[in-house]
């Protein structure tokens, strides 16, 4: 079997299968890996929307209430229960910010809002000492704490568009649109029954009764985009109970400036009191479900890591395998292709080399060139030629000089040389011509080469003695015929791949043209007569 066949045999049995198994194993482990990625960060946007909603439906709003109590009856029980709720607001915002993703992980919108909200909670600090020290005494710090509110749920929404999980994304929308209803809910009764205790006399603040208008329409909007969950129907359900529908219709009639009486006020306090607290428990309810669905992303965050583990193991033990039976054919590749390198070294050593380029002239490389083909008789079925020249080279001797010129084929012969196969035989035919013999190679194989030489001398850059840089391209034409120990004269291949050749230039130059061009003795005299002795430009 020849060399070539077996060099590819025992590759494509070996490899072949082995990289088909090994490129889907590393598509399965990169989307398994981003599936894990998503999974640990939506578990971990899970925890931190739990912990804020908690924060904002209760925490919060336990140390405003302990807080004021405390400042209208200042005694030691009272005292205890502010400290209290203190201590539970401080730990559940360490847990807060503990639960954060890395910040490589928050895009600066968030991190913005986390900023704006560590400012929120110094002023509670602020608050917190100006109570201690009596500082607060016939006034509220309400709006410190109202305040902070609303930035922890800024940080809530800004936490949605980081969700990939579509099932925690709904949650998330659910809560902020439950945490909206309530604080506009509670914002609207804070103001409306500051302003009824004050009488007709007082000022209504519109503004804050605006303010909390918009959040309440806000959050109801995020609750009937998702009214398909049950926790949303249990609240559009509630607010469509009659007492609540009338408490709403005193709401709009405070709006427009209207003193109910003292009995429709109660009524109105009643309702809005008994709406807060149904809220209220709704977003513990929210925040406790998203925690659930944070650990049920944990689950699959854990099962796809179990995944991925199992894939690089199996992929461990294939490639294992593979290898263990490459090393043998590898071994019997290198092998051959020791054999073949030695022989054309020797062929090389031996054969006469021209003085500008270092390659072969034509008389040592007839020589090298018949021995490697009476070696390869047996082991290839093809050979191939490849012949090429510069383009324009007169233009470059006249413009630059001669040593120009010469310092051209030079560097051009090192591309070639580098480009070409170790095993192929390279001649400097003549002038700025080359020739390149391609043992086990047919025209399309040979072709292939060509256009890997074409492009690197295209690409490369030629520094002359002067400090100028030239850059040049070649033709090519490549042919072909079967390797016959009967047939070892190659001079009607070269003839062919020089027809190849003049059709490359004639294509515009800078360009490979492979196969055998064949023209009638009738059209080849026209031609050469057309052309003053050379080839006609029409081919």
């Amino acid at each position: 079997m020849k060399f070539e066949t077996i060099k590819r045999v025992i590759l494509a049995a070996i490899m072949l299968p082995f990289v088909f198994m090994l490129m889907e194993g590393v598509v399965v482990i990169r989307s398994s890996l981003r599936q894990y990625r998503d999974l640990e960060r939506d578990r971990q946007f899970a925890d931190v929307l739990a912990r804020g909603g908690s924060i904002a439906a209760t925490e919060i709003l336990s140390e405003i209430g302990a807080t004021r109590l405390y400042l209208a009856h200042p005694n030691s029980r009272t005292a205890a229960d502010m400290q209290r709720s203190r201590v539970t607001l401080d730990r559940e915002r360490l847990a807060f910010y503990a639960s954060l993703p890395s910040r490589d992980a928050l895009d600066q919108g968030l991190a913005g809002e986390l900023s704006i909200l560590s400012l929120a909670y110094s002023r509670i600090a602020a608050a917190r000492n100006a109570v201690d020290l009596g500082l607060y005494a016939g006034s509220d710090p309400g709006s410190i704490y109202w305040s902070a509110a609303l930035k922890q749920l800024a940080v809530v929404d800004a936490l949605s568009p980081l969700i990939s999980d579509p099932v925690l994304l709904e949650k998330s929308n659910q809560l902020m649109g439950i945490l909206l209803t309530y604080y506009g809910e509670r914002l609207m009764t804070g103001v409306g029954t500051r302003y009824l205790d004050h009488g007709v006399s007082a000022r209504f603040p519109v503004e804050l009764f605006v303010q909390g208008k918009v959040m309440l329409g806000e959050g109801m909007d995020h609750m009937v985009f998702h009214s398909t969950a049950p926790i949303v129907r249990d609240i559009i359900a509630y607010l469509g109970r009659s007492d609540q529908v009338k408490a709403n219709a005193i709401t709009d009639a405070i709006l427009a400036g209207s003193q109910p009486t003292r009995e429709v006020r109660d009524v109105w306090a009643t309702a809005q009191s008994e709406r807060m607290i149904f809220l209220q428990q709704k977003m513990v309810e929210a925040a406790k479900d998203i925690h659930e669905t944070g650990e049920n992303l944990s689950t699959r965050a854990h099962l796809h890591l179990t995944l991925i583990l199992g894939l690089c193991a199996g992929l461990l033990i294939l490639a294992t395998l593979v290898m263990t039976l490459a090393a043998r054919g590898l071994r019997l590749i290198d092998r051959l292709t020791r054999h073949r390198e030695t022989l054309v070294g020797e062929l090389r050593n031996a054969a006469q080399t021209d003085l500008l380029t270092g390659l072969y002239n034509r008389r040592g490389f007839e020589v090298a060139a018949s021995a490697l083909l009476t070696q390869a008789e047996h082991g290839s079925r093809w050979i191939s030629v490849v012949l090429f020249d510069l383009d324009h080279f007169k233009k470059i001797n006249d413009v630059n000089g001669h040593d120009a010129g010469d310092a051209v084929l030079r560097q051009v012969a090192g591309v070639a040389r580098q480009n070409f196969r170790s095993f192929d035989l390279l001649v400097r035919h003549g002038g700025e011509e080359f020739l390149a013999l391609l043992p086990d190679s047919t025209p399309d194989d040979a072709a292939i080469v060509a256009e890997r030489v074409r492009l690197a001398i295209e690409a490369a850059e030629i520094s002359l003695e002067s400090g100028d840089v030239l850059k040049v391209t070649a033709s090519f034409g490549c042919a072909g015929r079967a390797n016959e120990a009967a047939n070892r004269n190659f001079e009607d291949l070269v003839k062919r791949a020089d027809l190849a050749l003049y059709a490359a230039k004639a294509s515009g130059r800078n360009c490979v043209v492979s196969g055998p061009i064949v023209q009638a003795p009738a059209q080849e005299e026209r031609r050469k007569k057309a052309s003053g002795g050379g080839f006609d430009t029409r081919t």
